[in-house]
């Protein structure tokens, strides 16, 4: 166990260094950078300015940027061993003036954001699961074939039509704004417990948005599993033995047909964060995926990376936790890989 532990965060380690290196790289192929970006943002905001083109070259030597990308790239990684992950390139649009550090553009986004995503996985994970169940147990029945095809619609429905939809009922006929994940007495108010429940009062519809297609895929890949675990010998041996239908689908099929939802935590909540960009756009939701894409607009190599380098991280320990508890639910799974 200590064995597979220790190499497997040895082969993290590296994932995350090979990680970071791509995302460093990939954010400043397109043509230009940061210089370049803030720029064309600022000639566009005021078109009597006197930015010109030449500032380039100036604003790139303020900004660091005129350094070779390898050395760059040692700095920033070098500097994280501080707890110094760089500064935004991007001025003016998270705070009134000036560059901040990274860490502070991330700030109570970051909590924000896992929050969401924990309470999706839960309002996820709470709803498959049984239904599934449901679903392959009650086969061909009518409850079956609803179940279905909402699982059908929640896949086939965008993430963002849905939000819009939710947002227009909820004001045209309950008269509530659904828009962000706060009362308006607490968007800059510091954390508190009265704050904590505003949050988790505003989380159910962001949290509709995002299970809907997660859900429905989830549903689809219990009930497929479970009818094939159902139709195996092992089932028909302990019906014959008397053992109660119910206590055998619990116990034995359901406990191999859920092995395909654990293997998804790996990838689940990266997926989540990077995934409701749109969403959160859309809902006015103070998630890092606004951020992210802005950053990526911007060429914000040290903001965009270090997102993408913990959405990296993410997967990599969601993939190891997944692993670990597939040998707790499958005897059969031993940690020799």
């Amino acid at each position: 166990m200590i064995a597979y532990l220790l190499r497997r965060i040895g082969l993290a380690l590296l994932t995350v260094w090979i990680i970071s290196i791509l995302a460093f790289i990939i954010i400043q192929l397109p043509e230009g950078d940061a210089a370049t970006k803030l720029i064309e943002r600022m000639m566009g905001n005021d078109a009597e300015s006197d930015y010109r083109p030449e500032m380039a070259d100036e604003l790139r030597r303020y900004l660091g940027l005129n350094e070779p990308m390898h050395v760059r790239y040692f700095l920033w990684i070098g500097n994280m061993a501080t707890g110094d992950f760089g500064r935004s390139f991007n001025p003016g649009v998270y705070v009134d003036q000036g560059q901040i550090p990274v860490s502070e553009v991330i700030g109570d986004r970051l909590w924000t954001t896992v929050a969401l995503a924990g309470f999706t996985i839960i309002v996820t994970w709470t709803m498959a699961i049984p239904i599934g169940i449901y679903s392959a147990v009650r086969q061909h029945s009518i409850g079956d074939y609803v179940i279905t095809f909402i699982g059908f619609s929640g896949l086939a429905v965008p993430d963002f039509l849905l939000g819009l939809v939710l947002m227009y009922v909820a004001y045209a006929y309950l008269d509530q704004n659904v828009g962000g994940l706060f009362s308006a007495n607490y968007v800059a108010a510091p954390w508190s417990i009265a704050k904590a429940k505003d949050l988790m009062a505003h989380l159910w519809v962001p949290a509709i948005v995002l299970g809907t297609s997660g859900t429905a895929g989830l549903i689809r890949v219990m009930r497929n599993n479970l009818l094939d675990e159902l139709s195996k010998p092992y089932v028909s041996t302990a019906r014959v033995k008397g053992v109660t239908y119910w206590k055998i689908v619990i116990k034995y099929p359901v406990r191999v047909a859920i092995n395909p939802l654990i293997s998804t935590v790996g990838y689940l909540l990266p997926t989540l964060v990077s995934g409701s960009v749109i969403v959160s756009v859309v809902l006015s939701l103070p998630t890092l995926g606004p951020v992210l894409l802005d950053a990526i607009f911007m060429q914000d190599v040290y903001l965009a990376g270090l997102i993408v380098l913990m959405l990296g991280i993410l997967t990599i320990i969601g993939t190891l936790l997944s692993d670990i508890l597939l040998v707790f639910v499958d005897p059969r799974i031993k940690l020799n890989g």
